[in-house]
């Protein structure tokens, strides 16, 4: 795995988520003669400065805007969300900005204009000039943290993975402490932490950019915020891009994103198992694809039973549960295929391989909090521990691999306070001007999900759904039809006419 790669997949796991030949069926709808939204002046110019931070591109400038910490309130106390730019490489053929929209909740951008921005075509960069933020509550933006116990960081408590015998009081007992750590230690900023304030803040930014109308590029959580500014925003939107895509159910929100890891991880494992039994991979666990899953299933139970001590880890032992987040980890991106791989030939022979690599404790203290309250503020979770029970002993029975955790209780079943406000729901109100993009297996935003989306938005949005397995499909882990339908209509305007599929 490639440095940059490593270091994105540390980050996915705290924020805790093939050039192929195409068959572009549908007609593209030409908008390329769009005008670009004419630029409007900022109230107050925006002071660029040299960001801070090794490893940026020297073109990266920062500034903060100023924005409310409560809507309700717009006159009181104010916060800083940080946003940093690279400007369009040509001027002349500039059209606007493109917010670079981070996943999460507990995710970044800040830094993307040097990274994944510098990824795109060059004729996307002559049009736009790149937009990163440090969401409200993390980074540079007013960080939060809960002050959680150094044991409650671990993936493996943050996903709610019950009992081996299913039992949810664990969990019950640990989102109560949890919940308590972030109400003494979280400030008043916790209780303003949510999507539809993530999306009001990015209009504070497209306004002190000058900008009448913005585009935007959001992955994964991002799709959601997306999603939710273009249905409180819908004519200050230009070209959206919406990349692994979250079921906008409002009446669940999280809760399904969480049980949408059921799917996931089925749609995911086959492709695992069949790398995993490929004659000559080094490892190689099986000879058969067939042989793979009752392996994993066998050696989760015995883990369960018999813990491996872990020094170094955290939890210090490999357990049944560690063994299974670990799966739901490497599966966002097949090139992880391998850590699983030998995570599972050690524990066979009763061995442990290094211990994995962690962010630091401030930043996964920053990461569960923004988590936490964005969770937890944007919709009611129930606080019945008979109702998780019930969910987590129906999962155990249909999806094995996940051990009931999408259906267990977060910290939000022990929230100390109720959503602020209901929860935006998605509509086909508004400008046809969304581009969705998936990947048929995404562990953490399955297509089953995003075509509920595709359906909110109705005639909004096209949908372009890639042949390719993983977690973030434009630029990353899709395929090359999909990365040129997107960096067309990023470019031109030009999206397809109707869904269509990228084989």
């Amino acid at each position: 795995m490639t440095k940059t790669k490593r270091n994105a997949a540390l980050f996915a796991a705290s924020a805790a988520v093939l050039g192929l030949t195409a068959s572009l069926t549908a007609p593209l709808t030409a908008t390329a003669s769009t005008p670009a939204p004419a630029p409007a002046k900022p109230a107050k110019p925006l002071g660029w400065v040299k960001c801070e931070g090794s490893g940026l591109d020297p073109r990266q400038e920062c500034a903060t805007v100023q924005v409310p910490m409560d809507y309700s309130d717009p006159g009181g106390k104010k916060i800083g969300i940080a946003v940093s730019r690279i400007p369009s490489e040509n001027p002349a053929a500039r059209r606007g900005a493109l917010l670079l929209i981070p996943g999460g909740p507990g995710g970044s951008s800040l830094n993307n204009p040097s990274g994944k921005g510098q990824k795109l075509p060059r004729e996307v960069r002559d049009a736009y000039d790149l937009i990163g933020f440090d969401p409200r509550g993390f980074g540079r933006s007013a960080p939060v943290s809960c002050g959680l116990e150094h044991g409650d960081l671990a993936l493996s408590k943050l996903r709610p993975w019950p009992a081996p015998d299913g039992s949810v009081t664990e969990n019950m007992a640990t989102a109560r402490r949890m919940s308590e750590a972030c109400a003494s230690n979280g400030g008043e900023l916790m209780r303003h932490i949510s999507t539809a304030n993530n999306a009001r803040d990015l209009d504070r930014v497209r306004a002190a950019l000058g900008e009448r109308e913005i585009s935007a590029w959001g992955v994964s959580y991002g799709t959601y915020v997306g999603a939710v500014y273009s249905q409180l925003f819908p004519h200050r939107t230009d070209r959206f891009v919406l990349d692994s895509n979250d079921d906008p159910d409002h009446t669940r929100v999280a809760r399904g994103w969480l049980a949408a890891h059921e799917a996931g991880v089925e749609d995911v494992f086959p492709e695992f198992a069949k790398w995993a039994s490929t004659p000559g991979n080094r490892y190689r666990l099986a000879d058969t694809a067939a042989e793979v899953r009752p392996l994993f299933l066998r050696l989760a139970a015995r883990l369960d039973r018999e813990p491996i001590p872990w020094p170094g880890a955290n939890p210090a032992e490999l357990n049944g549960n560690v063994l299974r987040q670990a799966m739901l980890s490497t599966f966002y991106d097949t090139d992880r295929f391998p850590e699983l791989a030998q995570l599972i030939r050690a524990a066979r022979k009763g061995t442990v391989p290094p211990a994995p690599e962690s962010p630091s404790e401030p930043v996964l203290q920053n990461v569960a909090a923004v988590g936490a309250g964005t969770l937890c503020n944007d919709v009611e979770w129930p606080t019945s521990t008979a109702v998780y029970q019930k969910g987590v002993d129906e999962s155990r029975v249909a999806y094995p691999l996940t051990a009931g955790m999408p259906r267990n209780a977060m910290v939000c079943a022990a929230w100390p306070s109720r959503p602020k406000e209901a929860p935006v729901r998605i509509t086909d109100r508004g400008p046809s001007n969304i581009l969705l993009i998936q990947n048929e297996r995404d562990v953490a935003t399955p297509l089953s999900g995003a075509l509920k989306l595709r359906e909110a938005l109705g005639k909004r949005a096209t949908m372009v759904t890639v042949n390719a397995t993983g977690h973030d499909s434009y630029l990353a882990n899709g395929n090359a039809c999909g990365d040129r339908t997107v960096s067309r209509y990023l470019a031109t305007g030009e999206r397809p006419g109707r869904d269509t599929y990228c084989g």
